[in-house]
C-alpha cells in the first residue's frame, strides 16, 4: 500500500508540473544541442550510451563527444521515464527506434507533442518502472535522467535486467547524495528550480546495492564538483567544469562528492 500510495503521489505532483509547462504553450521544437548541453553530464552521457551500443569507440568521431548520427540506427531504445521528451526525440533524431514511457499521463502527452513537432516518430504510454509492461529482451539500450531516484532500485533493476536483450546497456543521470555541504543546500537553501517530490532523494553508494548485485558491472562518473555553484551563481562556469574534469580524473574520491552521477549498467 505504502509504494501504491508513494507512485500516486509522484504521478499527481509530475502531472501538475507537465500541466504548468502546457499552459505556457512554449514551442516543443528544439535542436539536439539545446538538450545535450542544458546540463554538463548530458553529452558525456550520451556518448557512453551510443559506444556502449556500439561495442566499440568511432574512431572518426570528434574529441568533444558530439553524438554519431548513425551509430543508433535501428537499435531499439527506451527512454524510461521521459519527462519532457527532449531526450526521446534526439534519440530519435539519431536513427534509434525509441519507446518512451512515464508514470505521469501529462508528460507522455507532451513527449508525443513534442515528437510530432520534431518530425520523428516516438511510441509512447504510461507505465510504471517498477512493473515494465514489455517482452523479456525487448530492448538494445535503455536511457533515463533523474529518475531511479524515485524508485524501489531492487524492483526497477530487476525490470531493466528482465528487458535488455544480451549485451544491453542502460546509463541513467541521476542526483547524487555523498556530498553533506550540498546535502544541507537541498534541505535548506533556496535556489531556482528547487522542485521535489516528498519521497525523492539523491542517491548513495550504499543505495546502488541492489542494483550491483543485478549488475555487477556498474560504473558511476560524476559530475559538477566546483561546477554545481552554477545552480545559484547566474554567470558562465565553463572555467569551473575545465577545473573539474581536469579534478575528477586526477582525483577519483572526489567524485563521491559532485552533484550528479552518470551511472552505466551492463548486462552480461
Amino acid at each position: 500500500m505504502v509504494g501504491t500510495d508513494r507512485r500516486v503521489s509522484e504521478q499527481v505532483f509530475h502531472d501538475r508540473q507537465a500541466a504548468q509547462r502546457a499552459a505556457e504553450r512554449f514551442d516543443l521544437r528544439f535542436t539536439d544541442e539545446e538538450y545535450l548541453d542544458h546540463e554538463t553530464w548530458i553529452r558525456p552521457a550520451f556518448a557512453k550510451l551510443r559506444e556502449s551500443v556500439a561495442g566499440v569507440c568511432d574512431p572518426g568521431s570528434p574529441p568533444n563527444n558530439r553524438p554519431h548520427r548513425g551509430r543508433l540506427q535501428e537499435m531499439h531504445i527506451l527512454d524510461y521515464g521521459c519527462g519532457h521528451g527532449m531526450a526521446a526525440v534526439v534519440l530519435a533524431r539519431a536513427g534509434a527506434r525509441v519507446t518512451a514511457f512515464d508514470l505521469s499521463p501529462g508528460y507522455v502527452k507532451e513527449t508525443r507533442e513534442r515528437a510530432r513537432a520534431n518530425g520523428v516518430h516516438v511510441e509512447c504510454l504510461v507505465a510504471d518502472g517498477e512493473e515494465l509492461p514489455f517482452e523479456d529482451v525487448s530492448f538494445d539500450a535503455v536511457w533515463g535522467n533523474a529518475i531511479l531516484h524515485h524508485l524501489d532500485l531492487a524492483k526497477a533493476g530487476r525490470e531493466l535486467h528482465r528487458v535488455l536483450k544480451p549485451s544491453g546497456v542502460a546509463v541513467f543521470c541521476e542526483p547524487w547524495g555523498g556530498n553533506p555541504a550540498l546535502g544541507f543546500a537541498r534541505r535548506f537553501l533556496p535556489y531556482p528550480n528547487k522542485h521535489r517530490t516528498p519521497d525523492e532523494r539523491p542517491l548513495t553508494r550504499s543505495d546502488l546495492k541492489p542494483l550491483r548485485e543485478i549488475f555487477p558491472s556498474l560504473q558511476t562518473d560524476g559530475f559538477q564538483l566546483f561546477g554545481m555553484i552554477r545552480r545559484v551563481w547566474n554567470r558562465p562556469t565553463c572555467f569551473l567544469d575545465a577545473i573539474d574534469s581536469r579534478l575528477l580524473l586526477v582525483v577519483p574520491p572526489l567524485r563521491n562528492w559532485c552533484r550528479y552521477v552518470v551511472i552505466t549498467l551492463g548486462k552480461e
